[in-house]
């Protein structure tokens, strides 16, 4: 890497102190079904932590396990319930404000509090959540920031917001419309989409 004058890959996390209060019920609806046989029927998300300018950002996506595809992503310099407020409304109202969908997330607060839990009940959402700590249970946004970070974010340095946000970009279109996924037939995500679309016609 020094030969080649790579950057460094970043090993640096945010240090964030946990907040917990009474959240209510965090249960595990999804149990690792990753499958589902139709599009908008189980969402899943998750954020990462990207430095820029030496500072911390964040990236948010919502995923729709039946395609694979990136449907709602934000980027913000805070990680709260105003980053995973704006990114699901992004993937709700894309995808046509489809009912009784099964949103999978971790047990963050930015997906437990008050006002998200309130964003979820007005769109008939159903909530379910991974088992405190244990990354399995949302292993396909896992591997997206695993591949995100590999093939792109790890050789990049950012100046602004600007430009990470151009990235993000860049990559998750290439994401959902020319990268092929082994999970999924080795075809693309907007490839299974088109597929269902069809036979439904």
């Amino acid at each position: 890497m020094n030969t080649m004058n790579l950057p460094k890959r970043s090993t640096d996390k945010p240090k964030n102190k946990s907040i917990w209060k009474d959240k209510g019920p965090c249960d595990n609806k999804l149990n690792q079904q990753f499958n589902p046989p139709t599009p908008n029927s189980v969402w899943a998300s998750d954020f990462t932590y990207i430095k820029v300018n030496g500072s911390f950002h964040y990236l948010c996506v919502v995923i729709d396990l039946f395609s694979r595809k990136v449907i709602g992503w934000s980027v913000h310099n805070r990680h709260n319930v105003d980053l995973t407020k704006s990114t699901f409304k992004k993937a709700f109202f894309d995808r046509g404000e489809p009912e009784f969908v099964l949103f999978h997330s971790d047990q963050g607060s930015e997906y437990t509090g008050f006002k998200f839990r309130q964003i979820i009940e007005e769109s008939h959402a159903v909530q379910s959540f991974s088992k405190k700590g244990y990354s399995y249970d949302n292993a396909c946004c896992e591997s997206f920031f695993r591949h995100m970070k590999r093939e792109c974010l790890n050789r990049k340095v950012f100046h602004n917001q600007d430009e990470l946000r151009l990235c993000c970009f860049e990559y998750i279109n290439r994401y959902n419309s020319k990268r092929p996924h082994s999970s999924i037939g080795n075809y693309t995500p907007d490839e299974i989409e088109a597929f269902y679309l069809e036979r439904q016609a």
